[in-house]
């Protein structure tokens, strides 16, 4: 399936560790879907396989409900196994032109970026799209270093090839900036999954995108 831009203006990426406001991660991502949500990205980096793919079984099937994409963090054979929309790629990942070769071409890649020679490679290897991080601070980068800022967002977006997603420290009030630099969407987590209404969160979110 190609990828359609407009699901990925508000990329959702899953954080069973992020509090959820006492909810389950499966309450508040289908509050999220309800509210507007289109793409999902499940990364839980610490589950075993088995639980991962139990875990991306039931996303995709509530997803499917929605005609919303899933997206596996990093793993293409739970990718594979459950029938996701795709995979996104980390800085230690494999190749992104490997990926495409396993998962086929109408699969959605995504790749993690940090600067714009990433964001190139990822392009020339076969990506669909990239996250660029963090713009703006977040504690869980903050032990990689300072943030890059908005002006390092813009120089990124300009000589982008791929649809860029501006990652780190989103919040409702900072997507006209972060939009305004040129960046094609947003991907965040705390800011819906730990919203006391990840559904409002959601609307209030997409309001400001258009």
């Amino acid at each position: 399936m190609a990828m359609n831009i407009d699901d990925f203006r508000l990329y959702l990426i899953t954080d069973h560790k992020t509090g959820l406001e006492g909810r389950s991660l499966f309450a508040a991502v289908q509050m999220a879907l309800v509210g507007g949500v289109r793409a999902l990205q499940l990364r839980a980096k610490d589950l075993p396989a088995d639980e991962l793919y139990r875990c991306a079984i039931a996303l995709k099937n509530l997803a499917a409900r929605f005609d919303a994409r899933l997206l596996i963090n990093d793993r293409i054979d739970v990718a594979l196994a459950a029938g996701a929309d795709g995979v996104h790629l980390g800085e230690h990942s494999l190749p992104t032109g490997e990926a495409r070769r396993l998962l086929g071409k109408n699969a959605i890649i995504g790749r993690s970026t940090h600067q714009a020679e990433d964001i190139i490679e990822a392009a020339r290897e076969g990506a669909d799209f990239a996250t660029f991080s963090p713009v703006y601070f977040t504690p869980s980068k903050a032990p990689y270093g300072p943030p890059q800022g908005i002006e390092a967002l813009r120089r990124a977006c300009a000589c982008s090839p791929l649809p860029v997603l501006a990652l780190g420290g989103i919040r409702c009030d900072r997507i006209r900036e972060v939009r305004a630099a040129g960046a094609s969407g947003v991907a965040l987590i705390s800011a819906i999954l730990a919203a006391s209404d990840p559904e409002a969160a959601t609307r209030a979110m997409l309001a400001e995108m258009h």
